[in-house]
């Protein structure tokens, strides 16, 4: 089982040093950096950038002095694309969490999550791109509901062609690329390009922002 490297932004360190005890007995994941604001988080990243040491995962707290974690999240995203963001915060607002997914993020956790729901959101974040829970499903759910009732406009809708929607149905439905590949009888790079295409075309910084992005629009059933 390979090593997965986390980095834990908090400035609170009673909580920091225990998420990091609550997660020694899964000896696959090991954690490499602490930072007790944004700042220290992108200064630590960037030092470790290109060594053994680099994160592969990064827990995330949103309020922090120096640089909280909304805007440390649009700089990872950008400078360090292969690093994954899990939210982890006691902010339970669903404005937080739709903002997080769309800038960015790939996971957003409440801090009252216990340490079995912290491991498998950190593999989940790095076998699938994404983890949501059910708090954001229910998030999600809402708002898609809310969209129904709004009032339709031939303009904004949203078209997709045949192929397009079969990947992100799949993509979805939590298929990898090779998986999904090999349902439509394409090769794994036309997936990729067609999900690179879709992500561009909805702004999506990753995978869990294209399917929040899908979800939230109903572009899937």
């Amino acid at each position: 089982m390979s090593i997965i490297k986390v980095a834990i932004a908090d400035d609170h360190k009673i909580f920091r040093k225990g998420v990091i005890l609550s997660l020694r007995p899964y000896t696959n994941i090991i954690f490499v950096l602490e930072a007790d604001h944004g700042q220290q988080l992108l200064d630590g990243l960037q030092e470790l950038s290109g060594t053994e040491n680099q994160p592969d995962v990064v827990l995330m707290d949103l309020r922090m002095p120096m640089k909280d974690g909304i805007e440390t999240t649009k700089v990872v995203a950008k400078q360090f694309p292969n690093i994954h963001i899990i939210a982890l915060t006691m902010f339970e607002d669903e404005r937080f969490v739709s903002h997080m997914m769309e800038i960015g993020a790939n996971g957003y956790l409440l801090k009252s999550a216990d340490p079995g729901e912290i491991k498998r959101a950190i593999m989940e974040v790095m076998s699938k791109g994404y983890y949501l829970n059910n708090f954001v499903n229910r998030i999600l759910l809402k708002k898609s509901h809310a969209k129904t009732k709004s009032i339709p406009s031939l303009n904004s809708e949203i078209t997709l062609n045949e192929r397009e929607r079969d990947v992100i149905k799949y993509i979805c439905m939590e298929f990898t690329a090779q998986e999904i590949a090999q349902k439509l009888e394409v090769s794994p790079r036309t997936v990729e390009a067609i999900k690179d295409r879709l992500m561009e075309r909805f702004g999506a910084k990753n995978t869990a922002g294209l399917v929040f992005f899908a979800v939230k629009n109903n572009l899937v059933d």
